[in-house]
């Protein structure tokens, strides 16, 4: 049983990652995380 459940978490990651690449986000997502990382070390 445990086993499904990671199974089927993982085929969720894998579907998601897949659908934005799939929708060019990667950039988008990209941004976000440098613009996190400044606010968080207070570069920017």
């Amino acid at each position: 049983m445990e086993n499904r459940i990671r199974r089927l978490l993982l085929l969720c990651g894998i579907l998601f990652i897949s659908t934005g690449i799939y929708r060019k986000e990667v950039g988008t997502v990209f941004i976000k995380a440098i613009n996190i990382c400044l606010e968080c070390i207070g570069v920017g």
